[in-house]
């Protein structure tokens, strides 16, 4: 939707403010600082004290609630760092306020909210973007040159696994990621969707079967270890999708499982098979299988691999410019619809169209530099 924006008005840096102090706050932090690009202003959070700390940290000049970081003048994209039940209402009062918005995934919780998020930004003239941004990564970048270029001959099918036991034995607050909007579907499928939508286009019906193990679990460490909590989602979801190309997938995305098997994506095509790095990250070298051959060949990823963060500074440049940002708000809802679509075939144990679409994202760059000034 961004591809028909002018250019901005306004000159130099872009101004931003986070929105959500929490622990992936450091993560955005660590780059949004040091982009010389992004100019982070102010923080804000519901608690003021955490985002006053937060804000003292990084050397940020201003901090407060979240109407400070809305009605600030010279911020002009909101980085939405809140919990998943509150990006669309705090995104949409960004929209409202006439800023640009970089939310954490998900998009949303539900089709509905998301649409209405989408239309809202469409009419204002705003640009919404999503995590994940780890596909713009030199990982993952690297493994689109290869395959683009016909290295692997046409991609017919996907592999991608993510299995850990759950992360309530080192997270200090994990109740919510077994709430609604999380779960290993929500948290952590949009990772290995966005790569396997990068690859073979949209997804046009999914099926799947899921299932949680416990109705409780226990909080293994912090303040509150040995507190008990529900788990109201299916802790372990496996599912097919079927892609506009004809190609296909199968993933695991699971909290019940003792051997952990993180990040493992692999793409077959009709001559070769590529090995991705995991996609949850920026960077990794990716191997490349020929048949007959006992060992793969190694191919070092090329280009940035700066870390969260790098979405929201091609939204800053592309702003300036007048051009398509690359983790666009379509995309991230197709993602959103597909994880749904997923979560309706477990309840129905039925195929489920899917029928959303997603851009096609431009490459970036090799020489792409977070950090050098371009603005």
């Amino acid at each position: 939707m961004s591809a028909g924006f002018a250019p901005s008005e306004r000159k130099g840096p872009v101004g931003v403010a986070v929105i959500g102090a929490g622990n992936i706050s450091k993560q955005y932090l660590d780059n949004l600082t040091v982009f010389p690009d992004l100019k982070v202003l102010v923080i804000a959070d519901l608690f003021e004290a955490t985002a006053e700390a937060r804000a003292k940290e990084y050397g940020i000049p201003e901090w407060g609630g979240v109407e400070k970081a809305l009605n600030h003048p010279d911020v002009e994209i909101i980085v939405n760092l809140t919990i998943p039940a509150a990006h669309v209402e705090v995104a949409t009062a960004a929209v409202n306020a006439g800023k640009h918005v970089w939310t954490e995934k998900p998009f949303s919780l539900d089709r509905d909210s998301g649409l209405g998020l989408l239309k809202a930004a469409d009419a204002a003239g705003i640009r919404l973007g999503t995590a994940p941004d780890t596909f713009l990564g030199a990982g993952l970048q690297t493994a689109r040159r290869i395959i683009e270029r016909g290295d692997i001959g046409t991609p017919l099918t996907g592999l991608t696994t993510f299995q850990t036991p759950g992360p309530e034995s080192w997270h200090p607050n994990p109740a919510f990621l077994f709430q609604k909007g999380a779960g290993p579907l929500f948290d952590m499928a949009p990772y290995y969707l966005t790569a396997l939508i990068q690859t073979f286009g949209s997804v046009r019906k999914v099926a799947a079967v899921g299932s949680a193990a416990k109705a409780t679990r226990v909080i293994g460490s912090g303040p509150k270890a040995g507190e008990e909590f529900a788990v109201e989602v299916p802790t372990h979801v496996s599912a097919m999708a079927q892609f506009e190309s004809g190609a296909s997938s199968h993933s695991v995305f699971s909290f019940e499982s003792p051997r952990l098997r993180m990040g493992f994506v692999e793409i077959t095509g009709t001559e070769a098979t590529l090995s991705l790095p995991d996609p949850n990250y920026f960077d990794g070298d990716l191997k490349l299988w020929r048949p007959g051959a006992d060992e793969p060949e190694i191919i070092p990823a090329v280009g940035p691999a700066n870390g969260r963060g790098l979405g929201a500074l091609d939204m800053a440049r592309a702003l300036r410019a007048g051009t398509a940002h690359r983790a666009t708000g379509d995309l991230a809802y197709h993602v959103l619809d597909t994880m749904v679509s997923i979560s309706e075939s477990v309840e129905t144990g039925s195929f489920v169209d899917v029928t959303s679409n997603a851009p096609v994202s431009a490459t970036v760059p090799e020489d792409w530099a977070p950090e050098t000034a371009t603005l």
